[in-house]
This record gives structure tokens, C-alpha cells and sequence, in this order.
């Protein structure tokens, strides 16, 4: 399994076509999904409260992982990103919540309490 590590030193998964299935789909925890791209300047702010939420919810049962869109059109297209950075909580292999844009972790967190 491939992570990302960041500027905090919180590990996030990193999803690609090669895991997805097994990383997201197959699995019974809510799975947040951060679609991005390191060209992106909106990612770029989006990427450390991603950061800051994955070490928030490191002891609970939920996974937050990113999909880079340039490296992985087919998952893109399979879920309709068509602008990023898109978020989506997975959970029981359906996509539940889908957001577009930049949010705060506050709001992120709230939407992740309904899964967990």
C-alpha cells in the first residue's frame, strides 16, 4: 500500500486503479476520498486539512486516502470528477457523500460522523 506523507507527518493512503477496490470498495469503514491534482491550487489548500483530519481520526475506523487524477483518468471519469479537489465518503462500497471544493476539516468531520 502506497501513502503520502505530509508536512505534519500524518500518513494518508494513496488510491490508485491498482487499490481502489481493495483500499475503498471492498472494505466495511467509511473510506474519505480526496481527488486532486499537484498542479492545483485549491488541492494545495485542501491537501493539509486532509493532513489534519486523517490525524484527528487516526484511532477511529475510517480510512482518508487520496486519488492524484492525472495518474488515474479511469477512477476520475468512473466517478464523475470533474472539478477538484472533489471529496467522497465511501462507505460499504457506495459513494454516500460527495463534495466539490475546498472545505474545512470542521465540516469534513461532521460529514464523516454520520458513517462512523
Amino acid at each position: 500500500m502506497d501513502v503520502l506523507v505530509y508536512h505534519t507527518g500524518v500518513m494518508v493512503i494513496e488510491f490508485s486503479q491498482d487499490n481502489f477496490n481493495q483500499e475503498v470498495i471492498e472494505v466495511s469503514v467509511p473510506v474519505l476520498v480526496d481527488f486532486w491534482a499537484p498542479w492545483c491550487g485549491p488541492c494545495r489548500t485542501q491537501g493539509p486539512i486532509i493532513d489534519a483530519l486523517a490525524d484527528e481520526y487516526k484511532d477511529k475506523a475510517i480510512k482518508i486516502g487520496k486519488v492524484n487524477v492525472d495518474e488515474n483518468m479511469e477512477l476520475a471519469a468512473k466517478y464523475n470528477i470533474m472539478s477538484i479537489p472533489s471529496l467522497i465518503i465511501f462507505k460499504d462500497g457506495k459513494a454516500k457523500e460527495e463534495m466539490r471544493g475546498v472545505h474545512q476539516k470542521e465540516a469534513l468531520a461532521e460529514q464523516l460522523e454520520k458513517y462512523i
